[in-house]
């Protein structure tokens, strides 16, 4: 029997996995598919030491009626998706005041700060330094007036979190990004954020140095998992896997299979797309088109562009609105060509309503754990998580695990 079974092998398993095996455990990484190839393999590629406050919901008038109306490219819905999620969308709302807002920032500005350093040896290690340039993420901006209120803000998160930036005026930008074709009105340069060029890739390099580490990845069917003693099973196509604990990384396919259980996790599916295009000019560094709420970003495959979020249900069929939008604007700033030619990809970004993830072990179940819910931030923050996650298995007490664990904020618990 496996000591512990990792269920999820995108960048918040994998990195899970890794974490666990440096401390001298026993552990198998399943999943339905290989490595890296759900919602891990389609994100914008960036670790966002940037982003030192989480997504919070708007509540001024004029961006939600921007978002009800549809005049929004940031956010799309649908009736359905709405209503499915009403419950932890009014708890969203309700975290995304402003005084309990910030007090969630300081505790997920201390997670974003370990980011880039957890990642560090884990890219070294696994060879996988070609995927990764460290040149910063730029936000661009069409007008002048909201480019000066949100560097005013900018200043606010430096000053608070230590965050560095640049306000960049456009024409001085133009000559730092030459594939740009017009001049914006201003930029700003978050300086300490990489990216990466291939993120399935990357989470495949952490999961061969899983396995060459001794560690053994297998295909397995997660829904299966059940009790088995005092331990755990989940069958796969080889035969069931066993363990004695076992680490629920699945994004937002965890609260599904935890139902089962008696958890009830409230969470809101933020759907994306990506489409890939040919570009002439390579960019220097990935920037978000602030007035369309998408991000471009130069990869192995061409150009990414990556969209907002969709309220949808999980069995909504594909609407390219946001993307077909996002790239016949981002056509004012740069040469783009045709549409790649491969399957369309979409991820949900698995959101809790009070935006910090779920760390820890579950309440009232021996063996059970938890690692899922980090919203936009699960390719930014695997490794940080991970090894929150390692320490407190392992026994150790730690402020900031304990600020994430699922007994202190489930709303309901499994009733014995």
């Amino acid at each position: 029997m496996t000591e512990i079974l990792v269920l999820g092998a995108g960048m918040v398993g994998t990195s899970t996995a890794l974490a666990l095996q440096a401390r001298g455990h026993d552990v198998t990484l399943l999943d339905r598919s290989a490595p890296g190839r759900e919602t891990s393999f389609g994100n914008a590629g960036v670790i966002q030491a940037e982003a030192a406050e989480p997504y919070a919901l708007p509540r001024d008038a004029r961006t939600l009626i921007d978002m009800i109306t549809r005049r929004s490219n940031d956010v799309s819905w649908t009736v359905r998706g709405l209503l499915r999620m009403a419950p932890a969308l009014a708890s969203y709302f309700h975290h995304s005041a402003p005084a309990r807002h910030a007090e969630i920032s300081r505790v997920y500005a201390r997670l974003i700060a370990r980011a880039t350093a957890d990642h560090a040896p884990l890219i070294e290690a696994s060879g996988a330094g070609n995927l990764i340039a460290r040149d910063g993420l730029a936000l661009l901006y069409r007008d002048a007036q909201t480019f000066e209120r949100d560097a005013a803000d900018a200043t606010r998160i430096r000053d608070t979190f230590g965050t560095p930036f640049r306000a960049v005026a456009g024409s001085a930008w133009r000559r730092e990004e030459p594939a740009l074709t017009r001049t914006p009105a201003g930029v700003i340069h978050w300086t300490e954020s990489w990216s990466c060029s291939d993120p399935g890739a990357l989470v495949s390099h952490y999961a061969a140095l899983f396995t060459r580490r001794g560690g053994h990845v297998a295909r397995a069917d997660a829904t299966s998992l059940r009790r088995i003693g005092t331990g755990w099973s989940v069958a796969g196509p080889d035969g069931p896997h066993e363990g004695r604990d076992v680490i629920v990384a699945l994004g937002p396919w965890s609260p599904a299979l935890l139902r089962r259980f008696g958890y009830r996790v409230p969470m809101i599916y933020k759907r994306g797309y990506h489409g890939h295009f040919a570009s002439p000019h390579p960019l220097r560094r990935p920037f978000v088109d602030t007035a369309n709420g998408v991000v471009a970003a130069t990869m192995a495959n061409g150009l990414r562009i990556t969209t907002g979020a969709a309220i949808v249900a999980d069995s909504a069929p594909p609407d390219l609105r946001q993307l077909r939008r996002g790239r016949d604007a981002l056509a004012d700033f740069l040469r783009i060509g045709a549409r790649i030619d491969e399957p369309q990809w979409s991820g949900t970004r698995p959101c809790l309503p009070d935006m910090l993830p779920l760390v820890g072990p579950a309440p009232g179940t021996e063996g059970l754990w938890f690692n899922f819910g980090h919203g936009h931030q699960g390719f930014t923050l695997g490794p940080t998580a991970a090894n929150l996650l390692a320490a407190g298995h392992d026994g150790e007490h730690d402020e900031l695990l304990e600020r994430l664990a699922p007994r202190n904020r489930l709303p309901s618990l499994p009733q014995k």
